[in-house]
Order: C-alpha cells, then sequence, then structure tokens
C-alpha cells in the first residue's frame, strides 16, 4: 500500500474506505433509499469481512457519517472495526457534523450528535472530523450551521482537548463559503479538506455548474497553504468505473488490461498533496480491484493526463446530467426513483450507438421497473432540488425525460 503522511507525520493509505454505500443482504447497498428498509438489512458479517480484509492489505483510513446509510452506517462500522481485533493506533476514523436539518443547528443538538458518533464508533476521540458539506444550501446555511452557533468555536476546542486530533470540512457548492475558510486558516488552521475530484471535475467542474469550482483550483489552493487534502467521488459517483464508449476510446488502447475505475484512482494519487481517497467500495471485488491499484500506485505520466483530459472533454460532449447517485435526493415525496431516472437518461447517452425507440423504453422499464416511481409522476415541487450537491435542475431534467419518453412511446405506436 502507498502511504501518505500527515502534517503531524501520521501515515495514511492513499486508499481510503468510504461507509456510504454498505453492503447489504440483498446484494444492494444501504445508501439506496428504500420504501421497506428491512428489506435492504446491512450485510455485518459481509461488511466485518470487508473491514477486516482492508485492514490486513494496508487501508487504515474509514470515513462516515451520522447522515450515511440511513444513519447506520457510524454504528454498523465501528461494530466491523471492534470485530477486526485491530488496535485502535491501527487505523484512522473520519465523521462529521452532519447537522443538515434546521432542528440539528443549535449547538447542544451537535454536541449529542458528536457524543452519539462516540458512542457508535466504540471509540473516545475521532481522528478526522469534519464539518459535513460546506457549500450546501449557500453561505447563509452554512453561516447558521457552524458559525452562528458557535459550533465551529466548539470543534476547536474539541481538538484542543483531544477529543478529535484533526479538525477539516468536506466542501460542496457555494463558492463563498470555501473562500472564508481559506481566508480564515490562519485562525482555525484546517488540517485536512476533503473535496471533490476526478479528472474530469479537475478542469470541468465550473464548465458543467457555474457555481462550482474546478478541481484544480481548490486541490491547488488548499495545497499552497498547506492544507492535505481527502478526495471524495473519484469516480464521479461510479460514471467514471462503468463501461462507457467515449472514455474507453481514449483509454483502453494505454493499457487493454485496466479498468475504467483503476484509471480513475491513478490519476488522483498522482497529486503528491492527495492525503488518500475515498471509495465507496460495496463489493468485495471493488475492494480487491482498488487495493491492487494502491499497492502500490503508479502515478500518470504525461500522455496518460493527456488522455484522461481527451476522455473527460468526450464524456463531457455526451451531454449526460451530473448526477452521482448520492440519494440526498432521496426520498421523493411522490415516490419517485430520481436517481435511477436520471442515470437511465445518461446511459442512453453514453451507448456507443445510438439506441431505437424500441430499445430505449425496455431500458427504461428495466431501470425503473415500478411504474409509479417513473418521470410522469413528478409534480414539479422541487423538494429534491436544495439537497443536490450537484447543483442539478432536478425537476426540470425529470420533466424533459418524461417528455421524451412520450415522444417515444408515440413514435412506437405509429409504427
Amino acid at each position: 500500500m502507498t502511504y501518505r503522511t500527515t502534517t503531524d507525520g501520521k501515515k495514511i493509505s492513499l486508499l481510503g474506505y468510504g461507509a456510504m454505500r454498505l453492503p447489504t443482504v440483498d446484494g444492494g447497498h444501504a445508501n439506496g433509499w428504500v420504501a421497506d428498509a428491512s428489506k435492504a438489512n446491512i450485510d455485518q458479517a459481509m461488511l466485518n469481512a470487508q473491514v477486516r480484509y482492508m485492514l490486513e492489505h494496508g487501508v487504515n483510513y474509514f470515513d462516515t457519517s451520522p447522515a450515511y446509510c440511513r444513519g447506520e452506517s457510524e454504528k454498523r462500522l465501528g461494530d466491523a472495526l471492534k470485530a477486526s481485533g485491530s488496535s485502535r493506533e491501527d487505523y484512522v476514523i473520519a465523521t462529521k457534523l452532519s447537522n443538515f436539518a434546521p432542528q440539528q443547528y443549535p449547538l447542544a443538538e451537535c454536541q449529542k450528535m458528536f457524543e452519539a458518533s462516540l458512542k457508535y464508533l466504540q471509540t473516545d476521540y475521532i481522528d478526522n472530523y469534519l464539518l459535513h458539506a460546506i457549500g450546501n444550501g449557500g453561505f447563509k446555511t452554512f453561516s447558521q450551521r457552524y458559525l452562528e452557533n458557535g459550533a465551529l468555536d466548539w470543534c476547536v476546542k474539541l481538538r484542543e482537548e483531544k477529543r478529535i486530533r484533526n479538525l477539516g470540512f468536506s466542501y460542496h457548492g457555494d463558492p463563498k463559503a470555501f473562500e472564508w475558510c481559506m481566508e480564515h486558516h490562519d485562525k482555525y488552521h484546517w488540517d485536512f479538506c476533503q473535496i471533490q475530484m476526478n479528472y474530469v471535475d479537475w478542469r470541468h467542474a465550473k464548465e458543467m455548474n457555474a457555481r462550482n469550482l474546478d478541481a484544480k483550483y481548490l486541490y491547488e489552493t488548499l495545497t499552497a497553504k498547506g492544507i492535505p487534502v481527502v478526495i471524495m467521488e473519484p469516480l464521479l459517483g461510479g460514471r467514471l468505473a462503468r463501461y462507457n464508449w467515449a472514455l474507453a476510446h481514449e483509454l483502453t488502447p494505454l493499457d487493454p488490461e485496466a479498468s475504467l475505475a483503476k484509471w480513475a484512482i491513478r490519476f488522483n494519487g498522482t497529486f503528491p498533496n492527495v492525503m488518500t481517497i475515498l471509495s465507496g467500495m460495496t463489493r468485495m471485488e471493488h475492494i480487491e480491484e482498488n487495493v491492487a491499484t494502491c499497492s502500490p500506485l503508479k502515478p500518470c505520466d504525461e500522455k496518460e493526463l493527456a488522455a484522461l483530459e481527451r476522455a473527460a472533454q468526450a464524456l463531457l460532449a455526451l451531454n449526460t446530467i451530473p448526477c452521482n447517485q448520492c440519494q440526498y435526493c432521496m426520498p421523493c415525496p411522490y415516490g419517485l426513483d430520481i436517481p435511477a431516472i436520471l442515470t437511465f437518461k445518461n446511459e442512453v447517452l453514453s451507448a456507443k450507438t445510438p439506441m431505437s425507440a424500441k430499445e430505449i423504453l425496455k431500458l427504461y422499464a428495466q431501470r425503473v421497473p415500478e411504474e409509479l416511481r417513473r418521470a410522469d409522476h413528478c409534480t414539479g415541487c422541487g423538494r429534491c432540488a436544495p439537497h443536490c450537491p450537484q447543483s442539478i435542475d432536478i425537476p426540470k431534467e425529470i420533466a424533459a425525460i418524461d417528455a421524451w419518453i412520450d415522444g417515444l412511446k408515440n413514435e412506437e405506436a405509429a409504427r
């Protein structure tokens, strides 16, 4: 395993485990919304085996949140780490102040969340504690969650008391929140920062959404200030791991045996100020492949980086919807499977050859099998949109998909 060294001298595995998509007994993952969660219970035995495998193969960074996996992630990860038999000093735990709901803004509620995290993770300290998704909802929301209520100052005290060892934040969305944190680095001394970075977002995040900041700018700004970088979304919500002819056309000739996921991990690991790359690995084969990629990591050379940039441009030319399947938009109050609908369209756009109307309709029925969860049941209420870290205008996209499907049905009926 390739390791990176933090500012305080601790060795961190380049591959980190993001406990956001824990395996379920039905073969899925626990971040997905389901009508009956009891039918998609987390597979604790599988998780225990996965955590044990990662520890045995050098992975020592485990990232979770009170908000992940329908609120179960911290407890399940804590149980798995305990079951591994490893010493507490053998691994690093990162969790977050995920006070997204207004009723969680008061400092007393933040303190309750922190104490619950310690309990579920079966520890008396947190290695890396994050202000969670500081740009989501705009600067006013950031201020309410962390500044006006005194939560940030309280986190600094936790660090002084060694109840947390390092303080950082994860960044989505509003640039003003990121810039504020940079302007106040001399006061708060951020120990690390977690950003969305991959070979598409490196130069094109702002191109996909004007509110975004390119990962290149974020990385270089943090590096200039000596703040280590933790990577989230290295696979762009899986979009850079699933087969896509536009990506494969550029990358496969360079290494016919390499998966697309391997290219994405190698890209991020090429940058020396990257402390760890988080991957939400659900299946054991995902873990095994990513461990192999980082043991040791082979940095990308200039020729490979140029090919990755061409691949990014090819993906953007498909005009897909930037949905990373994070599920923050769920549940829909009207029952729609929003991520499935959006990624279905991306699958059609990413096909190597154009699909016929009949093929598209068949794929739609496969990807969103329950009719009541399809696009035609969207009311346009807009409750989903504010929760999207990618700032997708979800009602607009769903309406466009509904009109598109109607047109395809009419086309088929006229045959």
